[in-house]
């Protein structure tokens, strides 16, 4: 079977996002690591390993379809934020971006007729909905607890429990 050029070229693009992505949050976590916060750094290195799987799945997608992988360099990631919440809304608006990606890789799709992969992105768009809405769940919290060091404390130690599932291994 021949996979889509077009379907292929986008989502070879996403790909390499997608593991851009998962750069970003494992130097995010880096940086909280470097800060003593440690619950913060977690919840940015299951951030990164979600940023991976969505890679994974992705180049699993295009394999099977028939499709080449095509891995690209990755731009340098940013190492340092002003401050927490400057870092949970610079991660708000790569979200989004991430979304208008997801977005454009079903327009194009969809535009192919190729209706198996714009319904495996179905999934990708949920998922990113749910991505916004728990990084915006955090800046809320942030500009309610302001510079409070034992706000930020209880928040660090709330992350800290987040742990990484693969949802892509339970995704249709």
């Amino acid at each position: 079977m021949k996979f889509n050029k077009k379907v292929e070229d986008v989502l070879n693009k996403q790909i390499n996002a997608e593991f851009w992505s998962s750069f970003l949050y494992l130097s995010m976590s880096s940086w909280f690591e470097t800060k003593g916060l440690k619950g913060f750094a977690n919840w940015m290195r299951v951030q990164y390993l979600e940023e991976t799987t969505h890679a994974i799945k992705l180049t699993d997608y295009i394999i099977a379809r028939g499709g080449q992988v095509k891995l690209a360099a990755l731009d340098k990631v940013p190492v340092e934020w002003k401050s927490i919440t400057d870092s949970f809304e610079e991660t708000y608006k790569h979200e989004c971006k991430v979304t208008e990606m997801i977005s454009n890789c079903y327009e194009v799709a969809f535009a192919e007729r190729d209706h198996a992969t714009a319904n495996m992105l179905q999934w990708f768009i949920n998922e990113q909905t749910e991505e916004e809405q728990n990084v915006l769940n955090i800046i809320d919290q942030l500009k309610l607890i302001g510079e409070n060091g034992q706000a930020i404390y209880l928040l660090d130690k709330e992350l800290a429990t987040r742990v990484f599932v693969d949802a892509t291994k339970t995704a249709v």
